[in-house]
């Protein structure tokens, strides 16, 4: 199956809404919907919308540590455990 074969009009997903979430749920690759022949929408199975939810938190924490690195806002991890340590007793 082709990456163009899970493109698809929307009256396409009207007539087989059904079907189509079936599909999802059974693990098809996410569908593009169209509307006058434009990419409009993607639909995917809510398994995949969370790994996909959680994949872009971790990056974009990623990304904030690679901002703080290159501002110079780093602790070095030499006495860590200490301070761990301080907080708790505070």
């Amino acid at each position: 199956m082709g990456r163009h074969d899970r493109i698809k009009p929307i009256s396409y997903l009207k007539a087989n809404s059904a079907e189509v979430i079936r599909e999802l749920a059974d693990g098809a690759p996410p569908l593009i919907i169209t509307q006058n022949g434009e990419a409009k929408a993607v639909l995917q199975d809510i398994g995949s919308w969370h790994a996909t939810q959680e994949t872009l938190a971790l990056l974009k924490l990623l990304a904030m540590g690679r901002e703080e690195i290159a501002r110079g806002e780093t602790v070095p991890v030499e006495g860590l455990a200490d301070r761990i340590r301080d907080r708790f007793r505070e």
